[in-house]
């Protein structure tokens, strides 16, 4: 190696702000591998470069004295100079790769200090490349984000981050959130698995999961909740499926649910679409359990709620026809009630409390106009066959039987007359 490469290894190091003694020292190392091969050496090699002159000098490390019989270690080793005629030749074709390898290491470790504080900040990128296992977002020119979504069957300790009804495709722009940010030095990262054949991996991974995506992309379309006067008090999040958002103004004359929603549905309409579709019940947080359990079962409606302080048990009453929306498809809305609150819900219909007469100490959520008419559809039908079984049927409206057992009011009547 002559001292004009030299010379260029200074001015590259300059150029990529990277340490030219570090690059040398690098160089010397790769090139001691390298040779140990090359020559078939029986000690390990040792190389050193002349940082005047670029000459390069080649030692056998060989062993003195007694090997230590657990170590494997000598007392001591003598240089040995093994320099081949030809060293130039296969340093030059060394450095420029192991320059290329400073330079890339050099660039993640920059990526990984200007991305290290910032985990869970929203980006937004292209769709570099998508396998069955992850997919590659571009940032920027030089950065990358990996996104996981390894099938759990098959590699049960590995991330997923994608939503089941999502698909990319190439040049596709996605909005992610930043989850982790892994060191450029690691081999392998926990809960990623490496890309390709040993090759670099991206430093920054991505959720499109996460239930603060919703929260990140609320601050893009509510400038009420990027200026504090909206808060997202909770997130409970089916990814794909549904969300359920309890948010509070700060202000009493500002709606917080109104601000979210946005006219015509315009600002919550943004952030479905960025979410392919997600359905999104945003709901009014209250410090009240009563209030915030009810508003939470949203879209349905709560007849009663009864509070359990200590269990911690809320048990809700809704009208018959309100019992299947309240529950949702597969229990998810009473799922995600049940996450948002921190509540364990238990729903009831208002026919079965009212066949229940131990339902007592309910706290009613709707006037008493309106609970005197439930009282009169829900009430079951009082005839009690010889058997001892009483009818399952509702009573007709002002009366205490159903339809089939009316003559049975007729008859009691009667017999109260001539008591």
């Amino acid at each position: 190696m002559s001292s004009e490469l030299i010379d260029a290894l200074s001015e590259l190091a300059k150029e990529r702000n990277i340490d030219e003694l570090a690059v040398l020292e690098r160089l010397e190392q790769d090139l001691a591998r390298s040779y140990k091969g090359i020559l078939g050496l029986e000690w390990d090699a040792h190389v050193t470069i002349d940082r005047e002159s670029g000459r390069i000098f080649v030692y056998e490390m060989v062993g003195i004295g007694e090997e230590d019989p657990e170590t494997g270690e000598y007392e001591s080793y003598e240089p040995r100079d093994v320099t081949p005629d030809n060293v130039s030749r296969i340093a030059a074709q060394n450095a420029k790769r192991v320059i290329n390898e400073i330079v890339r290491d050099a660039a993640r470790a920059n990526i990984y200090h200007e991305f290290a504080d910032r985990k869970g900040e929203l980006i937004t990128g292209t769709v570099l490349q998508s396998t069955p296992d992850f997919t590659i977002i571009k940032i920027r020119d030089g950065v990358e984000a990996e996104l996981p979504h390894f099938d759990k069957r098959r590699n049960s300790e590995e991330r997923n981050e994608k939503p089941a009804n999502e698909y990319y495709t190439h040049n596709q722009r996605l909005k992610a959130l930043i989850i982790d940010v892994r060191e450029p030095t690691s081999n392998t990262a926990q809960g990623v698995q490496r890309r390709g054949e040993g090759g670099s991996r991206p430093s920054i991974i991505v959720s499109r999961t996460h239930p603060d995506l919703i929260r990140r992309l609320l601050e893009l379309e509510v400038p009420e909740i990027y200026d504090g006067v909206v808060e997202v008090k909770s997130i409970a999040r089916e990814a794909g499926a549904r969300s359920k958002i309890a948010v509070y103004s700060r202000e009493s004359n500002l709606d917080p649910v109104g601000a979210c929603v946005g006219p015509k549905g315009s600002r919550i309409r943004m952030v479905v679409g960025e979410l392919r579709g997600e359905r999104i019940d945003v709901i009014q947080w209250s410090e009240d359990p009563v209030t915030y359990v009810a508003n939470a079962l949203s879209p349905a409606k709560v007849s009663n709620v009864l509070i359990n302080e200590e269990t911690h048990y809320a048990t809700v009453v809704v009208p018959d026809d309100q019992l299947s929306l309240a529950i949702g498809k597969e229990g998810q809305n009473a799922r995600l009630a049940a996450r948002l609150t921190g509540w364990h819900i238990d729903i009831k219909s208002a026919s079965l409390v009212a066949a229940d007469s131990g339902m007592l100490g309910m706290t009613s959520l709707i006037d008493e106009d309106e609970e005197e008419a439930e009282e009169q559809v829900d009430l079951r039908c009082e005839y009690v066959s010889p058997d001892g079984v009483r009818c399952r049927n509702h009573a007709r409206p002002g009366s205490r039987f159903c339809g089939i057992h009316a003559g049975e009011e007729d008859s009691t009547a009667e017999e109260g007359s001539l008591i």
